[in-house]
């Protein structure tokens, strides 16, 4: 049977990698080198860095390019480097955007403007602004339930016919939607959200931009390539599989601190240190997500 696969500017499985930080809160550029590498051997063939994963409200320039710089470094012979420009500030959101081409970024996350929630016309004068200030592919990013405004139909018609908006992470949860937009715009689609991941990618989309594949990328690997040999039975299968790893990283407790200890408990990173407001989890949450990895043979050392 033919491959069914679609295009893939930004890959088909990324994850939006935590920023890996040492005990006092300080970025550990030496294990995010460490981190990258594991990722890309997992079978990402595309990273996302200073996202909402990352850490990015409070992660700052120069921190911020240091570790663009070091991934790129690392491993962007290997895989398109994705750099988020998320501000609720248009002028931060653009020096973002800049300083992440001049430190080797392949491509531009660009989120929605969170908090201040300003009208349609706002949201696309920002991001507009964001995509006109480098010469990166884009892919936007819809997540109206963290920054409180959408992006509404009319203005991602619009930001679609610029040439370089080339995709959508879609985290609003209406696959529905998405796949009428997916066939209005002709925008690439990528699920941003793990337990939509199987639902998004049968409905077309090209792929997914997962937190939970910092530990399972090889499973959502598998899953594309069962979606684009049309062999929906075991794709299904996969998502089951993954299911309870899914549910002890993002069923109760906030992705990047769930990532970050699952990471820790493997050997992957030193430290699950994070930034306030975030904090570790608890001693009970520790020991559960211990026990689904156990289960789920996702405990063995790595080596680097």
């Amino acid at each position: 049977m033919p491959s069914l696969s679609p295009s893939r500017t930004f890959g088909s499985v990324s994850v939006a990698m935590v920023t890996p930080m040492n005990s006092d809160g300080s970025i550990d550029i030496a294990s995010s080198r460490r981190l990258a590498r594991h990722l890309v051997k997992s079978g990402c063939d595309a990273l996302v860095l200073n996202g909402t994963t990352g850490e990015s409200p409070t992660t700052h320039q120069p921190e911020k390019d240091e570790f663009v710089a070091a991934v790129v470094d690392e491993v962007g012979a290997q895989a398109m480097i994705i750099a988020g420009a998320g501000s609720n500030d248009t002028a931060h959101a653009v020096r973002i955007a800049e300083a992440a081409q001049r430190t080797g970024a392949d491509g531009l996350l660009v989120v929605s403007p969170y908090y201040n929630r300003p009208s349609q016309e706002g949201v696309y004068q920002h991001i507009r602004a964001v995509v006109d200030s480098v010469d990166l592919p884009v892919m936007l990013y819809d997540i109206p339930g963290r920054t409180g405004v959408a992006i509404g139909d009319a203005i991602l018609d619009r930001l679609a016919e610029h040439p370089r908006v080339l995709a959508v992470k879609d985290a609003t949860g209406d696959v529905a939607q998405g796949f009428d937009r997916m066939r209005r715009t002709g925008l690439e689609f990528y699920s941003g959200d793990d337990a939509l991941n199987l639902a998004w990618l049968t409905h077309g989309a090209s792929g997914v931009v997962s937190v939970v594949g910092h530990v399972v990328a090889g499973g959502y690997v598998d899953m594309v390539r069962a979606i684009d040999d049309g062999d929906l039975a075991r794709a299904r299968d996969l998502s089951a599989g993954l299911t309870p790893v899914l549910d002890a990283l993002m069923g109760g407790g906030q992705g990047a601190v769930m990532a970050k200890a699952a990471l820790a408990l493997q050997g992957v990173i030193p430290h699950p240190t994070v930034r306030l407001p975030l904090v570790e989890p608890s001693d009970t949450e520790i020991s559960d997500l211990r026990a689904v990895l156990r289960a789920h043979g996702l405990l063995e050392e790595v080596t680097t």
